[in-house]
């Protein structure tokens, strides 16, 4: 069982229409909705690959129940989420179906009470005994303090379980320090963590910090991993036009899933590579296009080096 956090679910909403104008009424031509958050996103492909997946974080208010109830449709998927007063976010995403382009709307998340927050964090330390991996994904929301992914992390270590953490800002920066197995920040993530715009000094100086190992997304040229077993880059067969919504939860996922099953680093890198292209082809934001990952992961170029630890 794989668990995954999400402290700042949604309801993600989907708008296509024919092409977005600024200053302009817009006629939809279909909606989509479903459960969201970095967290969930990362448990919905975990699924879809045939993992076992736990979900927790926060609920709350009408959207909270939507969300809920959702998530009961997901095979694979056991909601443990923590119920608070508040109502859970929306976030909001316009597809321009002339240019592909996306624009999103994220609220800002329900204000999470210091009993609320007791609540979860008992919640989270039953549940790691019985889970092979752990994923910290997203955003806090207002109430949360901001060293909460640093405390979870080391309740995490304390348990033996692997820990992956995908945040941004001080959140990151403090939850590096706590010792995580594996950091996946985008360029600009790693750039404000350790104030270098060279992704590869900046992988290095992240582990260094604190990180075992660092995957570093550079967008539509795929990834770079600094590791204790050797350094790699990722590479996508093509540049892909699409809605990248999800594309970097969907690489997290392809991670997460093959450190559970002890593939080597260049096979992670290939499924990670390869999930996230598929997420930006697929026609509903968050989900990826599974003919096109099975095409597209024998195709990823991985080129790298195997090093002392």
């Amino acid at each position: 069982m794989i668990l995954t956090v999400t402290l700042n679910t949604a309801l993600d909403i989907t708008y296509r229409v024919p092409a977005l104008k600024p200053h302009a009424s817009h006629r939809v031509t279909q909606v989509t909705e479903r459960p969201g958050g970095k967290g969930l996103n990362v448990a919905r492909v975990l699924a879809a690959l045939g993992h076992e997946v736990t979900v927790t974080g926060f609920t709350g208010g009408a959207t909270g129940r939507i969300v809920q109830d959702q998530l009961t449709a997901v095979p694979g998927v056991v909601d443990a989420l923590v119920p608070v007063s508040a109502a859970t976010r929306r976030t909001i995403a316009v597809v321009d179906e002339q240019t592909g382009d996306t624009t999103q709307l994220n609220e800002p998340g329900p204000t999470i009470t210091p009993a609320e927050w007791s609540a979860f964090q008992e919640a989270y330390e039953d549940l790691l005994p019985s889970m092979a991996a752990v994923a910290l994904c997203g955003s806090l929301p207002p109430g949360v303090p901001v060293g909460a992914y640093a405390g979870l992390v080391r309740l995490a270590k304390a348990a033996g379980v692997p820990v992956l953490l995908d945040t941004s800002g001080e959140p990151l920066r403090r939850g590096v320090a706590a010792r995580p197995d594996l950091i996946k920040p985008n360029t600009e993530e790693l750039a404000e963590l350790t104030g270098s715009h060279e992704p590869l000094r900046a992988t290095q100086d992240a582990r260094r910090r604190g990180a075992r190992s660092v995957v570093a997304s550079l967008g539509t040229e795929g990834l770079l991993a600094t590791t204790p077993e050797g350094r790699w880059r990722a590479t996508p067969p093509a540049r892909l036009r699409g809605n990248p919504t999800g594309a970097g939860d969907s690489a997290v996922a392809g991670l997460l899933s093959a450190l559970v099953e002890q593939l080597p680093w260049p096979d992670r890198l290939s499924r990670a590579v390869a999930l996230s292209a598929a997420t930006v082809l697929a026609p509903v934001a968050g989900e990826f296009d599974r003919a096109a990952y099975e095409e597209l992961v024998t195709r990823v170029a991985v080129t790298g080096e195997v090093t002392a630890a």
